[in-house]
């Protein structure tokens, strides 16, 4: 692999042997990688457009309609973002695109909603298991988890019912600032106190 050798590296081969200058310059440059997240994350929700998977409407259009539904129902900034973020996987975790969405999620949100959208596929499994020849009942695993009737109630208000051709749909530039505000900031990550300690 060619080196730009205007830009400065760090010197490890191993990084056991790394030094605190060595993370210096990794962290100057993690800073500005960081920012760009909100960026890449709308880059990767526009790879939904067009893909409809057998679906009434495709991918991104379903995660624009369930954002909606949620922001015309006064659901909160954060609470928006996690509808519009939570099937992001669909491209990439074809088995599991609940856990997608919640990882990414997961350094900016309140463990409610990270908890919502990553157990949101079994909850929905309730309304169409039985046609696959799955346990309808897979959620009931979470019956007395305080996110069960959150997580449900998302499902059966916003995502279940976001597969309408005429149902209104707010635009992605519509959402794109509060993504940004969310995204803005993490608070559940190991990586945060080095993070921090950069931007200063």
């Amino acid at each position: 692999m060619k080196v730009d050798e205007q830009r400065v590296l760090a010197s490890f081969t191993d990084m056991a042997s790394s030094t605190e200058a060595d993370w210096k310059i990794i962290l100057n440059e993690a800073a500005g990688f960081a920012k760009a997240l909100p960026d890449r994350v709308l880059s990767h929700l526009r790879l939904l457009g067009g893909d409809f998977g057998g679906f009434p409407v495709d991918r991104l259009t379903h995660s624009l309609q369930t954002a909606t539904r949620a922001h015309k129902d006064g659901r909160d900034e954060e609470y928006v973002v996690c509808a519009l973020l939570h099937d992001i996987g669909d491209t990439l975790g074809t088995y599991n695109h609940p856990d997608i969405g919640a990882a990414i999620l997961k350094p900016f949100v309140s463990d409610e909603n990270h908890w919502m959208v990553q157990h949101h596929g079994i909850f929905q499994g309730y309304y169409f298991f039985q046609h696959l020849g799955m346990d309808r009942n897979m959620r009931e695993q979470f019956r007395n988890h305080p996110c069960f009737e959150r997580t449900e109630e998302f499902w059966a208000r916003y995502d279940g019912p976001a597969f309408d051709r005429n149902a209104e749909t707010l635009p992605l530039q519509f959402f794109e600032p509060m993504l940004r505000r969310v995204l803005a900031q993490p608070r559940n990550s190991i990586y945060r106190a080095g993070m921090d300690s950069a931007g200063k």
